[in-house]
């Protein structure tokens, strides 16, 4: 009985993640550049213009920040920036930049109408209203992307909490100001 009792402890508690790390270090996406079309004259076919250039691929447009936080502790001791960009092809994603947190079972990436308290009481809030589940953590540290799904109301959360499924926690959470 005490094996079966360990075995479940084992399991759930997964303790020997407090001495394991990883960490995930992901550029933002850079959308395809877009052409620029070259400028037709009416002019002799046989004498283009000085003006006129083959096509050439444009800068990527940069990013534009539609919100933004910093990560604070809630279960764990976590520090980094949370952003949420929109990309040149209208594509938006979430991102932590600096993350540094502990690892731990099933971890997610939420967006969250919930407020942010600091403290015990702000660990247990995330599930209590309207949630977006982006994904898995993909390392406790670094910097790394989520994809928003297109048909999300950004407008319809102001957090991003870092939540352990396993046990209904946060592990670290942002309040998103615009």
């Amino acid at each position: 009985m005490a094996a079966i009792a360990l075995a479940v402890g084992l399991y759930l508690f997964q303790p020997w993640r407090i001495f394991t790390s990883s960490t995930v270090t992901e550029d933002i996406p850079a959308a395809a550049p877009l052409a620029i079309p070259s400028q037709e004259s009416t002019a002799e076919p046989s004498a283009p213009p000085a003006s006129a250039t083959p096509s050439e691929p444009a800068a990527p447009a940069s990013p534009r920040e539609l919100a933004a936080g910093q990560l604070i502790s809630h279960e764990h001791a976590s520090s980094g920036t949370v952003r949420i960009l929109e990309l040149a092809d209208g594509s938006r994603i979430l991102r932590l930049e600096g993350l540094d947190t502990s690892d731990g079972p099933d971890l997610k990436v939420w967006l969250s109408d919930a407020p942010v308290l600091e403290g015990v009481a702000g660990w247990h809030v995330f599930d209590d209203g309207a949630y977006l589940d982006l994904g898995a953590l993909k390392a406790n540290k670094g910097d790394q992307n989520y994809e928003i799904p297109a048909a999300t109301v950004l407008g319809d959360y102001t957090s991003v909490s870092i939540w352990c499924a396993r046990f209904a926690v946060s592990f670290a959470a942002a309040e998103l100001t615009t």
